[in-house]
């Protein structure tokens, strides 16, 4: 396989409980905020927005930096939901020889081809010998906008 450094940890969410959070449904301004966004009636479960299908949706941390053209990058955390068949052009989980790995899938005729963001990275070509399957489609991206010190 082709030289790529990005490794997922697949984690199973727990969607028995309910955390309702506040929302903001009016949308967050990037200039002056609105008085009344003091006053927040709405409010939300991460569960039930980011896991359509619980059986058949997990949490994957990703290592490497293969999809940092994406702005995905090291440690954050992909939804996957491996009931949604892929089109072409999807973000994917791929086994490929026993291994994950995270991409673009672009189908071609009798090809399928595993598309990094980052140019240092070059795109795989699935041959017939090798061992593939698109594990799941990534429907959401779960990042920490914190600065590190």
């Amino acid at each position: 396989m082709n030289s790529d450094d990005t490794h997922l940890h697949i984690i199973v969410p727990d969607t028995s409980t309910d955390m309702p959070l506040p929302l903001a449904e009016s949308g967050v301004q990037a200039g002056f905020p609105s008085p009344a966004s003091d006053y927040l009636p709405d409010s939300f479960d991460l569960n039930r927005e980011l896991v359509r299908h619980p059986s058949a949706t997990f949490y994957a941390r990703v290592h490497g930096e293969s999809m940092s053209g994406e702005g995905i990058n090291d440690g954050d955390l992909i939804v996957v939901d491996r009931s949604l068949e892929p089109r072409n052009g999807d973000l994917c989980v791929c086994c490929i020889d026993g291994e994950f790995t995270l991409k673009r899938v672009r189908f071609e005729p009798g090809v399928v081809w595993l598309i990094p963001s980052n140019e240092a990275f070059d795109p795989i070509l699935v041959t017939p010998g090798q061992q593939f399957e698109v594990w799941g489609v990534v429907t959401h991206t779960i990042k920490n906008h914190r600065r590190h010190s």
